[in-house]
Protein backbone atom coordinates (compact mmCIF):
# COMPACT_ATOMS: atom_id res chain seq x y z
CA UNK A 1 0.00 0.00 0.00
CA UNK A 2 1.57 3.47 -0.75
CA UNK A 3 0.35 6.55 0.73
CA UNK A 4 0.60 9.13 -1.36
CA UNK A 5 -0.13 13.08 0.38
CA UNK A 6 2.95 15.30 0.47
CA UNK A 7 5.20 14.19 -2.67
CA UNK A 8 4.40 13.07 -6.58
CA UNK A 9 5.10 9.27 -6.89
CA UNK A 10 7.68 7.71 -9.36
CA UNK A 11 5.79 7.03 -12.63
CA UNK A 12 4.42 3.38 -12.46
CA UNK A 13 3.72 2.47 -16.26
CA UNK A 14 7.14 1.42 -18.48
CA UNK A 15 8.06 4.16 -20.80
CA UNK A 16 5.92 6.61 -19.42
CA UNK A 17 8.77 9.70 -19.79
CA UNK A 18 8.35 9.29 -23.43
CA UNK A 19 4.52 9.89 -23.13
CA UNK A 20 2.21 13.12 -23.08
CA UNK A 21 0.50 14.02 -20.06
CA UNK A 22 -3.07 14.75 -20.85
CA UNK A 23 -4.49 14.92 -17.44
CA UNK A 24 -2.66 15.79 -13.96
CA UNK A 25 -3.31 16.22 -10.72
CA UNK A 26 -0.60 17.56 -8.36
CA UNK A 27 -1.60 17.39 -4.17
CA UNK A 28 -5.49 17.64 -5.31
CA UNK A 29 -7.77 18.11 -1.72
CA UNK A 30 -11.47 18.40 -1.37
CA UNK A 31 -13.05 19.38 1.78
CA UNK A 32 -16.75 19.77 2.22
CA UNK A 33 -18.26 21.28 4.66
CA UNK A 34 -21.17 20.31 6.74
CA UNK A 35 -22.90 22.34 9.45
CA UNK A 36 -19.89 21.55 12.40
CA UNK A 37 -19.04 18.52 9.91
CA UNK A 38 -16.04 18.31 7.82
CA UNK A 39 -15.97 15.59 4.77
CA UNK A 40 -12.11 15.20 3.69
CA UNK A 41 -13.00 13.36 0.22
CA UNK A 42 -9.41 13.88 -1.37
CA UNK A 43 -6.37 14.01 1.04
CA UNK A 44 -3.79 15.01 -1.63
CA UNK A 45 -4.01 13.30 -4.72
CA UNK A 46 -1.12 12.61 -7.01
CA UNK A 47 -1.85 11.28 -10.38
CA UNK A 48 -0.84 11.43 -14.28
CA UNK A 49 -2.96 9.95 -17.05
CA UNK A 50 -0.80 9.81 -20.82
CA UNK A 51 -2.62 10.73 -23.86
CA UNK A 52 -4.46 7.66 -25.55
CA UNK A 53 -4.36 5.76 -22.28
CA UNK A 54 -7.10 3.46 -21.20
CA UNK A 55 -7.23 3.92 -17.12
CA UNK A 56 -9.37 2.58 -14.87
CA UNK A 57 -10.55 4.25 -11.42
CA UNK A 58 -11.51 1.62 -8.65
CA UNK A 59 -13.02 2.17 -4.94
CA UNK A 60 -15.65 1.33 -3.02
CA UNK A 61 -18.31 3.98 -2.25
CA UNK A 62 -17.29 7.00 -0.06
CA UNK A 63 -13.50 6.32 -1.48
CA UNK A 64 -13.35 9.67 -3.11
CA UNK A 65 -13.35 8.04 -6.53
CA UNK A 66 -16.73 9.97 -7.60
CA UNK A 67 -14.82 12.90 -6.44
CA UNK A 68 -11.28 12.55 -8.30
CA UNK A 69 -13.72 11.94 -11.32
CA UNK A 70 -15.71 15.22 -11.32
CA UNK A 71 -11.97 16.62 -10.57
CA UNK A 72 -10.62 15.56 -13.82
CA UNK A 73 -13.65 16.68 -15.70
CA UNK A 74 -14.17 20.02 -14.39
CA UNK A 75 -16.96 19.95 -13.06
CA UNK A 76 -16.06 20.64 -9.17
CA UNK A 77 -12.80 22.38 -8.17
CA UNK A 78 -10.28 21.44 -5.40
CA UNK A 79 -9.88 22.87 -1.91
CA UNK A 80 -6.24 22.42 -2.43
CA UNK A 81 -4.14 21.46 -5.40
CA UNK A 82 -3.91 21.36 -8.89
CA UNK A 83 -6.00 20.03 -11.76
CA UNK A 84 -4.30 20.14 -15.17
CA UNK A 85 -6.17 18.99 -18.29
CA UNK A 86 -4.06 19.28 -21.48
CA UNK A 87 -1.43 21.18 -18.99
CA UNK A 88 -4.67 24.17 -18.35
CA UNK A 89 -5.04 24.70 -14.73
CA UNK A 90 -8.79 23.87 -14.49
CA UNK A 91 -8.93 26.08 -10.90
CA UNK A 92 -7.94 29.20 -13.21
CA UNK A 93 -11.12 29.00 -15.55
CA UNK A 94 -13.36 31.35 -15.33
CA UNK A 95 -17.41 29.84 -16.27
CA UNK A 96 -17.21 30.23 -19.85
CA UNK A 97 -14.01 29.20 -20.03
CA UNK A 98 -14.57 26.36 -18.38
CA UNK A 99 -17.59 25.47 -20.57
CA UNK A 100 -15.55 25.72 -23.53
CA UNK A 101 -12.98 22.60 -22.24
CA UNK A 102 -15.80 20.38 -21.04
CA UNK A 103 -17.59 21.28 -25.06
CA UNK A 104 -14.15 20.85 -26.44
CA UNK A 105 -11.63 18.75 -24.30
CA UNK A 106 -13.92 16.16 -22.59
CA UNK A 107 -16.15 13.95 -23.74
CA UNK A 108 -18.53 12.51 -20.81
CA UNK A 109 -20.57 9.06 -21.06
CA UNK A 110 -22.96 8.29 -18.09
CA UNK A 111 -24.26 5.41 -16.42
CA UNK A 112 -27.85 6.59 -17.06
CA UNK A 113 -26.99 7.55 -20.84
CA UNK A 114 -28.45 11.23 -20.13
CA UNK A 115 -29.85 11.20 -24.06
CA UNK A 116 -32.27 13.95 -24.40
CA UNK A 117 -35.63 11.99 -24.81
CA UNK A 118 -37.55 14.10 -27.75
CA UNK A 119 -34.29 14.10 -29.90
CA UNK A 120 -32.80 11.35 -32.22
CA UNK A 121 -30.13 9.72 -31.70
CA UNK A 122 -28.29 11.54 -34.69
CA UNK A 123 -29.79 15.13 -32.58
CA UNK A 124 -28.15 13.66 -29.77
CA UNK A 125 -24.60 12.89 -31.11
CA UNK A 126 -24.59 16.19 -33.29
CA UNK A 127 -25.97 18.28 -30.28
CA UNK A 128 -21.90 18.95 -29.14
CA UNK A 129 -21.00 20.14 -32.62
CA UNK A 130 -23.59 22.73 -32.92
CA UNK A 131 -22.84 24.31 -29.45
CA UNK A 132 -18.96 23.55 -30.92
CA UNK A 133 -20.19 25.93 -33.90
CA UNK A 134 -19.98 23.41 -37.02
CA UNK A 135 -22.84 23.91 -39.37
CA UNK A 136 -25.49 21.56 -39.93
CA UNK A 137 -24.42 19.52 -42.77
CA UNK A 138 -21.10 19.33 -41.23
CA UNK A 139 -22.85 18.37 -38.19
CA UNK A 140 -25.00 15.81 -39.71
CA UNK A 141 -21.98 14.14 -41.76
CA UNK A 142 -19.98 13.61 -38.98
CA UNK A 143 -22.72 12.39 -36.90
CA UNK A 144 -23.58 9.81 -39.13
CA UNK A 145 -20.24 8.55 -39.29
CA UNK A 146 -19.99 8.39 -35.17
CA UNK A 147 -23.35 6.88 -34.88
CA UNK A 148 -22.01 4.03 -37.98
CA UNK A 149 -19.05 3.34 -36.53
CA UNK A 150 -20.26 2.88 -32.57
CA UNK A 151 -22.84 0.39 -34.99
CA UNK A 152 -26.18 2.44 -35.07
CA UNK A 153 -25.96 3.36 -38.56
CA UNK A 154 -29.15 2.43 -39.38
CA UNK A 155 -31.00 3.60 -36.03
CA UNK A 156 -29.88 7.20 -36.64
CA UNK A 157 -33.54 8.76 -36.65
CA UNK A 158 -34.69 6.69 -33.83
CA UNK A 159 -34.85 8.34 -30.75
CA UNK A 160 -34.19 6.86 -26.99
CA UNK A 161 -37.05 4.73 -26.32
CA UNK A 162 -36.75 3.32 -29.32
CA UNK A 163 -33.88 1.90 -28.51
CA UNK A 164 -32.31 -0.60 -25.99
CA UNK A 165 -30.08 0.25 -23.20
CA UNK A 166 -27.09 -1.26 -25.17
CA UNK A 167 -27.95 0.87 -28.06
CA UNK A 168 -28.49 4.11 -25.88
CA UNK A 169 -25.22 3.57 -24.47
CA UNK A 170 -23.20 3.51 -27.70
CA UNK A 171 -25.06 6.91 -28.78
CA UNK A 172 -23.67 8.24 -25.80
CA UNK A 173 -20.50 6.63 -27.11
CA UNK A 174 -20.68 8.84 -30.17
CA UNK A 175 -21.60 11.87 -28.36
CA UNK A 176 -18.48 11.75 -26.33
CA UNK A 177 -16.50 11.66 -29.74
CA UNK A 178 -18.28 14.64 -31.47
CA UNK A 179 -15.75 17.16 -30.99
CA UNK A 180 -13.09 14.87 -30.66
CA UNK A 181 -11.67 15.28 -27.31
CA UNK A 182 -8.45 14.49 -25.45
CA UNK A 183 -10.20 12.70 -23.00
CA UNK A 184 -13.42 10.37 -22.38
CA UNK A 185 -14.78 10.33 -19.08
CA UNK A 186 -16.93 7.22 -18.41
CA UNK A 187 -18.76 7.18 -15.22
CA UNK A 188 -19.98 3.24 -14.56
CA UNK A 189 -20.59 2.84 -18.35
CA UNK A 190 -21.89 -0.77 -17.68
CA UNK A 191 -23.47 -0.68 -14.80
CA UNK A 192 -27.09 -0.31 -16.22
CA UNK A 193 -26.41 -3.02 -18.67
CA UNK A 194 -26.63 -6.63 -18.60
CA UNK A 195 -23.40 -8.71 -18.65
CA UNK A 196 -23.53 -9.36 -22.47
CA UNK A 197 -24.38 -5.62 -23.28
CA UNK A 198 -21.56 -4.67 -20.97
CA UNK A 199 -19.07 -6.40 -22.37
CA UNK A 200 -20.19 -5.10 -25.98
CA UNK A 201 -19.64 -1.42 -24.53
CA UNK A 202 -16.46 -1.99 -23.09
CA UNK A 203 -15.29 -3.50 -26.28
CA UNK A 204 -16.44 -0.53 -28.14
CA UNK A 205 -14.52 1.74 -26.25
CA UNK A 206 -11.60 0.26 -26.09
CA UNK A 207 -12.06 0.50 -29.92
CA UNK A 208 -12.58 3.66 -29.92
CA UNK A 209 -9.73 4.30 -27.33
CA UNK A 210 -7.26 2.50 -30.05
CA UNK A 211 -9.02 3.72 -33.61
CA UNK A 212 -9.53 7.55 -32.39
CA UNK A 213 -6.17 7.61 -29.91
CA UNK A 214 -8.53 9.22 -27.13
CA UNK A 215 -7.58 8.70 -23.35
CA UNK A 216 -10.06 7.13 -21.21
CA UNK A 217 -10.33 7.38 -17.81
CA UNK A 218 -13.43 4.43 -16.58
CA UNK A 219 -14.98 5.03 -13.16
CA UNK A 220 -16.09 1.29 -12.49
CA UNK A 221 -16.39 -1.40 -10.54
CA UNK A 222 -16.96 -3.89 -13.43
CA UNK A 223 -13.83 -6.19 -13.34
CA UNK A 224 -13.94 -7.09 -16.65
CA UNK A 225 -13.04 -3.34 -17.30
CA UNK A 226 -9.79 -4.36 -15.99
CA UNK A 227 -8.73 -6.81 -18.77
CA UNK A 228 -8.91 -3.65 -20.85
CA UNK A 229 -6.97 -0.87 -19.10
CA UNK A 230 -3.69 -0.06 -19.86
CA UNK A 231 -3.59 1.33 -16.27
CA UNK A 232 -5.86 0.53 -12.75
CA UNK A 233 -6.16 3.32 -9.92
CA UNK A 234 -7.28 1.90 -6.65
CA UNK A 235 -8.96 4.87 -4.68
CA UNK A 236 -9.12 4.54 -0.63
CA UNK A 237 -9.51 7.13 2.11
CA UNK A 238 -9.28 9.84 -0.04
CA UNK A 239 -5.81 9.33 -1.76
CA UNK A 240 -4.62 6.70 -4.63
CA UNK A 241 -4.30 3.42 -2.80
CA UNK A 242 -1.59 1.93 -5.55
CA UNK A 243 -1.41 1.64 -8.94
CA UNK A 244 -1.51 -1.29 -11.29
CA UNK A 245 0.03 -2.08 -14.93
CA UNK A 246 -2.84 -4.91 -16.54
CA UNK A 247 -0.11 -7.32 -16.44
CA UNK A 248 0.57 -6.54 -12.91
CA UNK A 249 -3.30 -7.48 -11.53
CA UNK A 250 -3.51 -10.32 -9.41
CA UNK A 251 -7.74 -9.96 -10.09
CA UNK A 252 -9.09 -12.93 -11.62
CA UNK A 253 -11.19 -11.51 -14.56
CA UNK A 254 -13.02 -12.56 -17.82
CA UNK A 255 -11.36 -11.45 -21.20
CA UNK A 256 -13.29 -9.68 -22.92
CA UNK A 257 -14.45 -11.18 -25.58
CA UNK A 258 -13.92 -14.95 -24.11
CA UNK A 259 -17.41 -16.96 -23.89
CA UNK A 260 -19.61 -16.08 -20.52
CA UNK A 261 -20.69 -18.77 -18.29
Amino acid sequence: MTEQTTTAPEATAGGDDEKRTVVRTQDVKKLYTMGSLEVHALRGVYLEIYSGEYMSIMGPSGSGKSTLFNMVGGLDKPSEGKVYIDEVDVAQLDAYELAWLRCRKIGYIFQSFNLIPVMTALENVTLPMVFAGLTSDESRDKGIDLLKKVGLGERHSHKPYELSGGQQQRVAVARALANDPAVILADEPTANLDLSTGTEIIELLRSMNRDFGVTVISATHDHKMLSVSDRVVWIMDGQVDRIALRDELEIETVSVGDEQH
